[in-house]
């Protein structure tokens, strides 16, 4: 029976030889008390070189891979691999965990570094994205994470002289990031021409922005910012692994086997060759160096160490040894010496001193070493070979004796014969040789039983028998030295082993667990002295054992530290050590043994702490000393929550259903009932499987829960309130030390705690997203800041919440059986204990994890299950209660004593001042002294002691006690059986509130005329309630059997009840006894029903599908009503009493007559006529609209009619109550719905009066009574229920710009493909035919673009060298994005600036200059814009912006918080709102922002900005969200507008919490398309609509509309908060009285309109603002305006093309002028000195291409539909117009000499006209066989060719004008161009990017100096180059700004700016051009 226990011994871990240097750097430093830390396989080490001494680290669960040392070099860093891998910072002093960070990488930590003050580590993960993460490790909280790279990452550091920037470097990169907000920035290293694209395997930062690195081919490279910029060449041979830096420079190591030391500029200081050293061997690679004043350390890839003196350089000293890489496999120890002998598949052997820590020998063989023995006489050492072979050696001095090679597989086990006289042989070809010693190792026998390879070998004493076992897990027995297999049992007894090795046999069978076959064990090693026996297995696990072991799944103790396989293990000859061998990890263990007699001394040795526990799992084999479980536990852990349909299911569920119901809602649908109904009395308690749930508030109501509700009670009054936020069953409760908030935990799939105030009844905070299930208990610390709680996931997940912030602090798994108790210790807020199922574990926090101890109970006790748990009097002493009755004294995590208490489980225990309370399952409450040495009071719950005042009856004496509390001089006592009492110190008992026990509770039945109800449970009790203001239970009686169904008889003398075993009985419905009862069926009574009027007769409906009508007057049975297919589940009489209606559970409806019980047909139109007297059916066409639209998933259960006839009730499967108007017809009606119950309504009835429904939950035993709220009250007090699952049918109403923005894809940048359809190979991928000038071998210059016109050329450039330009600087930006984006143009400073965005920049432009400034951080199209009204925030702006997926990465969604005036950026946001981010608002103290996405979810997120923490985020609607604003005057509160839908939401904690508006207070008001919102005082709010309407909400109800605010749907709506008056601005068209900016009081009841004089046939505004008398205006035509309130004055600020692609440009000959032409009809002449529009023609048609003629005298303009329009520029008159094509004109142009206009369109044709020949435009010649539409053409400068660029990416030069093809490439060569504006042509060749697969180069054009070129592209990028550029992939310097397509870029005269216009962006950029100076 041993073997049922753990040992009692211990295994202490004394040393490890080896470090970890394969695949693995720099993980070796010195720490501030030098000594030195590494790791090897799971443990980290600190070694002490002074006094040879090791700690360990064991908090990991798997191999260490990383490691980074904190700067005052005491705390480490270490990572470890696995499926959820860890980060720990742990103390090198003390070796315990100061902080855990998880849950956030997979696969492996790769890399780790603190930053310079070590607040902040940043970690690399081994997935497939090398996610790079920021942590505030103390906190162990992430702040930040990005996807790494593509490839591994090898290093990682922060820049120690510039704050938030770091260094990444790996496989042929590095990467410079820099962090803000919660966004890591990532630029890519520019190698350049200096260095090779390589990998980068080390680095390190000094100051200047300067980065070294070093790199794969050993030399070291150089960075400045992000560039390299020199390398040091050969600084190693090859690559260079570490680098580490210190205050006297920097050190090197590589694979070369060299140390390198550097001074801080990075001058060499002296090389150390470590293989040239007496230590140093050929092929010496090393991984890490770290320099500390005169010492290095040195690790190498063979796991060495080395440590040098600087001054003694030669002479390396070598401190720790391992085996190098390749699996480790044989262990021997010395017969009579403290040796340990060990050969791994490096080839070598290794003798180590276990005493002096130390290699005393090594020898290196020719093959692999997989197993080794020493003889008894300790003179030879054989080895095992993994070719076949053995090879025996001297120990004295390893010269080989023989070699043998008999066999061709490897040799797995050998063993010498305990008499020394035989070596058996164990190969893999599962046979034994046995070999002679004395005879020269002659092979003597061979044993040959097996079928698998041999694994292990043992000898019998005698060495005249031998065991095996082999790979099937065979145990064989031979005789000696011959071989014969012995099978005899006789023979066997006898046998006695000297040695036991083997895995198989019964002594060991207790080692495998029960119920598997599994041979994980490598390998055992029996202590015969001891009896204990150590196991090795494949999981890193060490095991100590009893021995022998005969039982399966013996209990054990555990030790873990070994990585993967632990492959062997042995005890040292005197049993004093065990030694064990990694595998993988090929590092050896020495394990010091302690003795059960020592362990007492050990004490003072805490026990390691490690998340893994060491000791052993508890396996549940017969534990004959531990009781069983009492019943009640018993019957609680197998408790589970689990739901079929969680709510948290219901919103997809009923979006996968809308589709069905889209065809079934045709029907106009009733509107809700008006009435509603409110909580008024629960009759419950949830005593049955919760515990200490109870408790008084600060002003005596007692607080606890049942169902879904907390419910607060007052004893004084009777009455109570309720906490209704839970969706499912509360499972715990506990009070803040305060006694005034209350935290709950409930049931879930993600289960929430709300934490909310008893007076209010508001939530506080909700909690969520850590646990799954279900949550069992929860704890408030002393300070009441922070929380824990406990899930009831398989792991029983305990997390500390600050709920307050609602943030986790840290989580960790609790047990693998259940947890019923947590308690945070009230004097230090990081401990806390859990107690449950043989479970007492003691915790503290650690960053983000807990680390635990078991509770350690030595002798004392054994380890029990415990019921509940409390701190004492100071911080190390607690107290639990158990499951047998005692209380057990703790102090730190030892158990002291045990005091009996009570008979049975004590359940809840409950501190004093001075002493203690308990109670427990013996029904006895017990007061105890403050030591639990005296027990000084019992009180016995007992009828006897009812006082007078009792509200009910105790059912029966000493119930179960499950909770109690102190206070206000009573103990509060809540009992299993649902009831809640309370004991006055004196004696008397009240009882104040009960419900029924456990068992589900179906019947129910209201009196024909006193406002009482009966139920009937599976409890076995019959009930009768009182409703009215007593709310107390009259009567209570027992049955036999539990009950389903009861009715009171019209008269109300009697009450049937129908029972669960068929029978069903009739009692005095005031005595409750007996007058009949009736045994006709087995199976269940449903229903029992009297018949109106006299009552006489009963029908009596069963499981059996009958229904039987008995005569209540003569007690027969006098029909039975047959016919149904299915039980019945519902009955209901018509008003004579002839006809009863009858439901099943196969959803018939069928009819019969009474009292026969004849069956009729009825059809359904006629069922409606019928007057029936009761209606309790769930099926007809009457209630069809009841079923809700997930009918799959849920039942509808129930329902009742009121007595006229009005209002259904029903109750479902999800534990809803709902009201409908009655007839339900049609399918999904609407309704009202209530959440109180949990699961299971089970059933529903009206009173007598109607004044209450009286709700049955089935599996939450409550009776909930509901008063009727009928419409005249409602004003006063608006109750809250849900309106119905389906948004109306009605369309929210339609408006094209609605439309367009709901319906507007967004692309980012990096995904845009070409806006031309152009087809072909592109340029850089053409063959190039070669010229004849190449042909024959000539070289030319290029071609200098000879100027056309001298005078031109004077004008520009005179007497001026040519200076390329080396920059653009964006000057001006003639443009605003109104169409699809809107409340983005606000004022700044007062009104002197007003800030929009166009693109991808924000824009600060000057109202009285006209000048900008630009915000250019965005990578991508920003859509939304705000600004910061707090004056603590001032001129601070966020933007929110497009993006992809939301990876985290630099392409994902964000917003930038930047100030408005030095364009600082404050905080970037990445944010999960994949697509983009639509709308930003500030909260009102500033601090907070909110920001909605463009994903499906429109998930609306709320930040803390300047830290970059996101605080909560959840789906905001299934369509379009808008906008969402805060209110002006909260932090917690604001509203979401969009289509068909207005939220009102509320942030509590991390949770946001929504309210839908309700619309049903006011007749015919439906839910339209919201579009703005606005705020006035007393939380009233505003929100425009697509109707022009602007409906008004008090909180979340609608109370009126002000119908017709605007003629077309409100866009903007803007709240000032000076005064409180409300700007409007909507769509219309002009009007005398009607504007579209109209401002109102602050209840907008009165307006004043202004026009807007903008000549549009309709405004449409889409932002307003008003600054001092000012109003803001943002129009959906790009215009910005500002209104004066005063006079109504217009002044157009910012003009813009209306809608894009902007085809056309062009620049004015010789002025800073330059004409735009776009899609919207017009072409816009502006300005750049006066930065404004000069004037604008309306076309008609859109526009696509403009060309000045050479004197800049007329104007060319081709439009869309093949037509082209000359004007004069002087007069704007048409000079002549002509369409000679149908399809669009691409470009235009003028020919240098003003003579000839060229037409390039669509039709692959370019026209000639001939401009002497006057305004008639007849064409004079065209171009013939362009093979594609044109895309740009140029004139020479002699005005006789023009080249012609088209969409098949083919450049052609044409005659001018004949339009004949010129061929001939020299000719072509000659040609000096007047102009170029083509992508393609050799010259040109250098612009196509290596990326344009999708995309391509748009548009170009050269510099007049003909030096610089720009072109502009499909990314929207513009760039510059020089020109000519032939060669492939150009140098150029790339500006962003533009969104998608670039579509037009020129020059302006002198080359002063450029121009470029944008596709999808319809904006115009100028850029100044920066040229080179002289």
């Amino acid at each position: 029976m041993a073997a049922r226990s753990a040992p009692s011994c211990h295994l202490r871990l004394e040393w490890v030889y080896g470090y970890r240097g394969h695949q693995c750097r720099n993980n070796l430093y010195y720490t501030a008390a030098k000594e030195i830390v590494y790791f090897v396989a799971g443990v980290g080490v600190v070694y002490s070189p002074r006094e040879h001494r090791q700690k360990f680290f064991r908090g990991h669960s798997d191999d260490i891979i990383s490691l980074a040392l904190h700067p005052e070099r005491v705390l480490v860093a270490t990572g470890q691999v696995g499926k959820e891998p860890y980060i720990c910072v742990w103390d090198s002093y003390t070796v315990q965990t100061v902080s855990v960070l998880k849950d956030v990488h997979t696969h492996g930590i790769a890399c780790l570094a603190f930053d310079l003050d070590g607040q902040r580590l940043v970690s690399v993960g081994l997935d497939s994205k090398n996610a790079v993460c920021v942590w505030d490790w103390k906190r162990g909280r992430m702040l930040s994470m990005a996807p790494g790279h593509t490839d591994r990452i090898f290093d990682i550091s922060w820049d120690l002289y510039q704050p938030n920037k770091l260094v990444s470097c790996g496989v042929k990169h590095i990467k410079f990031w820099s962090l803000c907000g919660n966004a890591l920035t990532p630029k890519r290293g520019v190698f350049g021409k200096t260095g090779d694209l390589q990998t980068i395997l080390c680095l390190a930062c000094a100051r200047d922005e300067l980065t070294y690195s070093g790199a794969l081919n050993g030399d070291i490279y150089v960075w400045k910012g992000i560039n390299l910029i020199r390398t040091i060449q050969g600084a190693h041979t090859a690559g260079i692994f570490s680098m580490n830096s210190c205050e006297e420079g920097f050190a090197t190591g590589g694979r070369d086997g060299c140390i390198r030391l550097w001074d801080l500029t990075f001058k060499p200081i002296t090389v150390i060759d470590l293989r040239e050293t007496e230590q140093g061997y050929k092929g010496l690679s090393v991984r890490s160096v770290c320099w500390r004043g005169d010492h290095i350390l040195v690790g190498t890839q063979d796991s060495e160490i080395f440590e040098i003196v600087v001054h003694e350089r030669n002479k390396p000293f070598l401190i720790m040894q391992g085996h190098c890489e390749g699996e480790l496999w044989a262990l021997a120890v010395h017969p009579t010496k403290p040796l340990a002998v060990t050969g791994s598949d490096d080839r070598s052997v290794r003798i180590w001193s276990l005493v002096d820590h130390a290699l005393i020998a090594r020898c290196n063989m020719e093959e692999p070493i997989r197993c080794a023995a020493v003889n008894v006489d300790g003179i030879h050492l054989a080895l095992g070979m993994k070719d076949g072979s053995f090879t025996v050696l001297r120990v004295r001095d390893m010269t080989e004796v023989v070699h043998i090679k008999d066999r061709k597989e490897a040799i797995h086990e050998l063993k010498y014969s305990p008499d020394g006289a035989y070596l058996a042989v164990g190969c893999n070809d599962s046979s034994v040789d046995i070999y002679g010693v004395a005879q020269r190792y002659k092979k003597v026998g061979e044993c040959v039983g097996s079928l698998s390879f041999i694994t292990h070998l043992d000898w019998s004493s005698d060495s005249r028998y031998l065991q095996t076992n082999d790979g099937s897990g065979k145990r064989l027995l031979y005789k000696m030295p011959g071989g014969k297999e012995v099978t005899s049992k006789e023979e066997i007894k006898g046998m006695h082993w000297a040695s036991w090795t083997c895995v198989a046999g019964l002594e060991v069978n207790g080692i495998w667990p029960k119920y598997s076959d599994i041979n994980d064990i490598n390998s055992v090693d029996g202590n015969y002295v001891g009896q204990v026996l150590v196991t090795a297995d494949d999981y890193g696990v060490v095991k100590l054992f009893r021995y022998p072991c005969l039982r399966k799944g013996a209990k054990f103790r555990k030790y873990i530290g070994h990585s993967a396989h632990v492959t062997n293990v042995r005890w040292s000859h005197d049993y004093q050590w065990v030694i064990s061998i990694g595998g993988a990890d090929h590092s050896v263990f020495q394990w010091k043994f302690i003795p059960e007699r020592k362990l007492k001394d050990a004490l003072h040795i805490a026990p390691q702490e490690s998340l893994a526990e060491s000791n052993s799992d508890e396996s549940d084999s017969d534990l004959s000393d531990v009781p069983e479980l009492d019943s009640e536990i018993e019957q609680e852990t197998q408790l589970t929550y689990h739901r079929q349909v969680y709510k948290e299911d219901l919103p997809q569920l009923k979006e996968q259903c809308k589709e069905k119901q889209k065809s079934a809602t045709s029907k106009r649908r009733e509107r809700t009932p008006g009435t509603s109904i409110r909580l008024h009395f629960i009759h419950g308690y949830r005593g049955y499987d919760c515990r200490s749930n109870l408790f008084y508030t600060q002003i005596g109501e007692i607080v606890y829960h049942v169902a879904a509700v907390g419910v607060i009670y007052n004893r004084q009054q009777n009455t109570q309130r309720f906490y209704l936020g839970h969706d499912d069953d509360i499972l715990c409760l506990a009070i803040h030390p305060l006694k005034d908030y209350v935290a709950t935990g409930q049931v879930g799939r993600d289960p929430s705690i709300h934490v909310w105030d008893t007076e209010t009844i508001k939530p506080l905070s909700i909690l969520k997203g850590y646990h799954q299930y279900g949550i069992c208990a929860v704890d408030f610390s002393a300070d009441g800041k922070r929380l824990a709680s406990v899930g009831i996931d398989d792991s029983h997940t305990i997390v500390l919440w600050d709920w307050k912030k609602g943030e986790k602090l840290s989580v960790t798994r609790g047990s693998k059986d259940k947890i019923f108790v947590v308690k945070m210790n009230p004097y230090v807020p990081d401990k806390l204990i859990t107690a449950g199922i043989k479970h007492m574990k003691f915790w503290r926090r650690a960053g983000g994890g807990l680390i635990g101890k078991k509770g350690y109970v030595g002798t004392l006790g054994k380890n029990d299950t415990m019921m509940c748990a409390v701190y004492g009097w100071t911080e190390e002493m607690a107290f639990s209660g158990t499951s047998t009755g005692d209380v057990c004294i703790w102090r730190d995590v030892f158990l002291v004593k045990t005091v009996k208490a009570h008979d049975g489980p004590v359940f809840s225990m409950h501190a004093l001042e001075k002493g203690f309370v308990t109670g427990g399952k013996d029904g006895m409450v017990a007061l105890w002294d403050d030591s639990f040495e005296r027990c000084l009071k019992t009180y016995a719950i007992k009828r006897a002691d009812l006082a007078p005042g009792s509200k009910g009856l105790l059912l029966e004496d000493n119930p179960s006690i499950r909770a109690i509390s102190l206070g206000h001089g009573h103990i509060l006592v809540g009992t299993k059986n649902g009831e809640i009492l309370e004991v006055d110190k004196s004696g008397p008992i009240t009882l104040l509130v009960q419900g029924h026990m456990e068992g589900e509770v179906w019947g129910l039945a209201t009196h024909p005329y006193l406002p009482i109800c009966a139920t009937v449970s599976d409890d076995k009790t019959l009930r009768i309630w009182d409703l009215s203001p007593s709310h107390c239970m009259l009567a209570v009686r027992k049955l036999k059997k539990g009950g389903r169904c009861c009715c009171f008889s019209p008269d109300g003398k009697a009450l049937a009840v129908g029972l669960n075993d068929g029978s069903f009985l009739m009692a005095n419905a005031d005595t409750l006894e007996d007058l009949v009862s009736f045994h006709h069926r087995k199976d269940i009574i449903s229903d029992i029903r009297f018949s109106p009027g006299s009552g006489k007769y009963l029908a009596v409906a069963s499981h059996d599908s009958f229904v039987d009508i008995y005569n209540v007057t003569s007690s027969k049975r006098v029909g039975v009503c047959k016919g149904a297919t299915s039980y019945i589940t519902h009955i209901d009489w018509d008003s004579r009493g002839k006809l009863l209606q009858v439901n099943t559970g196969a959803k018939e409806q069928l009819f019969f007559e009474a009292p026969r019980g004849k069956r009729q047909t009825i059809p359904s139109v006629e069922v409606e006529k019928i007057s029936w007297a009761t209606w309790t059916s769930v099926l007809g066409l009457c209630c069809e609209g009841i079923w809700p639209v997930i009918g799959e998933v849920t039942e509808v259960t129930a329902s009742c009619l009121t007595s006229d006839k009005m209002v259904l009730a029903t109750g479902d499967d999800l534990g809803f109550v709902k009201l409908f108007r009655y007839p339900a017809k049609g399918k999904f009606g609407k309704f009202k719905k209530y959440v109180a119950h949990s699961t299971h309504v089970t059933n529903v009835r009206w009173t007598y009066d109607d004044s209450m429904l009286v709700t049955l939950g089935g599996a939450d035993m409550s009776l909930m009574v509901w008063t009727n709220e009928v419409e005249s009250h409602r004003e006063k007090k608006y109750c809250d229920s849900e309106e119905s699952d389906i948004d109306s049918e009605e369309d929210g109403g339609y408006d094209s710009d609605v439309t367009r923005e709901n319906e507007i894809s967004y692309t980012i940048r990096a995904l845009s493909t070409n806006i031309r359809p152009m087809f072909g190979v592109k340029p850089h991928l053409q063959q190039k035919e070669p010229s004849v000038d190449e042909r024959q071998g000539v070289v030319r210059p290029p071609v200098s673009r000879a100027p056309p016109q001298p005078e031109k050329l004077q004008s520009n450039n005179v007497g001026k060298k040519k200076r390329p330009i080396e920059d653009l600087v964006l000057e001006l930006a003639f443009g605003y994005r109104g169409r699809d984006c809107r409340n983005n143009v606000h004022y700044l400073n007062d009104g002197d600036d007003i800030i929009y965005h166009t693109a991808s920049i924000g824009i600060l432009h000057n109202v009285a200059t006209g000048t900008q400034s630009f915000y250019q951080e965005h990578n991508d199209d920003i859509l939304c814009l705000t600004v910061n009204q707090h004056p603590k925030f001032i001129n601070i702006v966020a933007t929110g912006q497009v993006g992809d997926s939301a990876d985290m990465s630099a392409t994902a969604p964000s917003v930038h918080i930047w100030d408005a005036v030095n364009k600082q950026t404050l905080s970037i946001l990445r944010c999960s709102h994949s697509k983009g981010v639509c709308s930003v608002s500030f909260s009102a103290t500033g601090k907070l922002l909110l920001s909605v996405g463009l994903d499906p979810e429109h998930t609306v997120t709320i930040w803390r900005w300047q830290e970059g923490a996101k605080i909560a985020s959840r789906g905001g609607h299934n369509q379009r969200i808008f906008v969402a604003e805060f209110r002006p005057d909260s932090d917690t509160q604001f509203v979401s507008v969009g289509i068909k839908h207005v939220k009102f939401w509320t942030l509590a904690g991390r949770a946001l919490l929504s309210k839908k508006g309700l619309l049903s207070s006011l007749e015919d008001a439906r839910m339209q398309t919201m579009l703005a919102v606005a705020f006035g005082a007393n939380n009233l709010t505003f929100t425009g609509t697509i109707s022009g309407d602007v409906c008004v909400w008090k909180d979340h109800i609608l109370c009126r509309v002000v119908a017709r605010a605007h003629n077309g749907p409100v866009f903007a709506m803007y709240t000032t908060l000076r005064d409180g008056l409300i700007v409007t601005g909507g769509k219309e068209r002009p009007s005398k009285e009607g504007g579209a900016v109209k401002l109102w009081d602050q209840e907008l009841r009165r307006c004043r309109a202004f026009r807007l004089e903008t000549g549009q046939v309709t405004d449409c505004v889409r932002s307003v603002c008003r600054g001092k008398g000012k109003i803001l205006v943002g129009t959906r035509n790009s215009e910005i305006i500002e209104v004066g309130e005063k006079n109504a004055a217009c002044n157009i600020l910012v003009n813009g093309h209306v809608d894009g692609p902007i085809w056309g440009l062009a620049t004015h000959p010789s002025r800073d002028f330059f004409l735009s032409a776009a899609e919207d009809g017009t072409v816009r002449l502006w300005d750049i000195a006066d930065k404004k529009m000069l004037n604008k023609v309306n076309l008609g048609h859109a526009a696509r291409t403009v060309c000045y003629s050479p004197e800049g005298d007329m104007v060319a303009i081709g439009m869309k539909n093949g037509e082209f329009i000359i004007l004069l520029v002087s007069s704007l008159k048409i000079w002549g117009k002509k369409r000679d094509r149908r399809c669009a004109i691409h470009d235009i142009r003028f020919s240098p000499d003003s003579r000839y206009l060229a037409v390039g369109s669509s039709e692959n044709s370019v026209d000639f006209y001939d401009l002497t020949l006057g305004p008639t435009l007849n064409r004079i010649s065209y171009c013939k066989d362009i093979p594609s539409f044109v895309i740009q053409m140029d004139f020479s400068a002699d005005s006789r060719h023009l080249q012609v660029s088209s969409g098949c990416y083919k450049r052609h030069v044409y005659e001018v004008p004949s339009g004949k093809h010129l061929v001939d490439h020299a000719a072509i060569d000659r040609i000096t161009w007047a102009t170029w504006t083509s992508i393609l042509g050799d010259e040109v060749m250098g612009i196509w990017s290596r990326h344009a697969e999708k995309a391509d180069v748009t548009c170009a054009c050269v510099s007049h100096s003909g030096i610089s070129l720009v072109t502009g592209d499909d990314f929207g990028m513009v760039k510059l180059y020089d020109f000519p550029c032939p060669e492939k992939f150009a140098k150029h310097k790339r500006f962003l700004g533009h969104s998608p397509h670039v579509t037009n870029i020129r020059f302006t005269s002198g080359d002063r700016h450029v121009v470029s216009a944008g596709g999808d962006d319809c904006s115009l950029f100028v850029w100044k051009c920066v040229h080179m100076p002289h």
